[in-house]
């Protein structure tokens, strides 16, 4: 599994600020729709829905909201990088600026573990996340999701 497989480049926006967590989710819905022609009303449903069993905020400033829905054949997912942290319940209480969602099928096993996997994998890398933060541009961003990892030889 790869960013390239999961990510589309318009899926990737970079907001000043955002209000609260909720509308967070909303705006994460609106990036579905328009990319992955997901049913808005839907994915925001899904996403509250799945904040009420636990929160997603991992810590360390990073988001990982996610749902399962209808329609869709694969694993997509959606960045969103905030210039204003926002409060999400995270579990270091810490407010969040990087947030990449995932929506799965609702049929999906292991390949929404895969990809859940890649990203968190991903996102704990404190290179990675700084690269991130500090390339507020869409495409930028892109790119240093999908550029291979280099691999040091022993």
């Amino acid at each position: 599994m790869e960013f390239s497989n999961l990510l589309k480049p318009e899926a990737i926006r970079i907001f000043s600020s955002v209000s609260s967590k909720k509308r967070l989710l909303h705006d994460l819905a609106g990036i579905a729709e328009m990319c992955y022609h997901t049913d808005y009303a839907n994915t925001v449903e899904a996403l509250i829905d799945r904040e009420a069993l636990g929160p997603t905020g991992v810590g360390g400033g990073i988001a990982l909201p996610h749902a399962r829905l209808e329609n869709l054949n694969h694993v997509v997912g959606a960045l969103i990088l905030l210039e204003n942290p926002v409060e999400f319940d995270a579990i270091d209480k810490q407010p969040v600026d990087v947030i990449f969602s995932l929506f799965a099928p609702k049929t999906a096993g292991v390949e929404h573990l895969k990809a859940l996997a890649l990203v968190s994998r991903t996102l704990r890398e404190q290179s990675v996340v700084a690269k991130l933060r500090s390339n507020p541009d869409p495409t930028t961003l892109y790119t240093i999701l999908t550029e291979p990892v280099n691999v040091k030889a022993a």
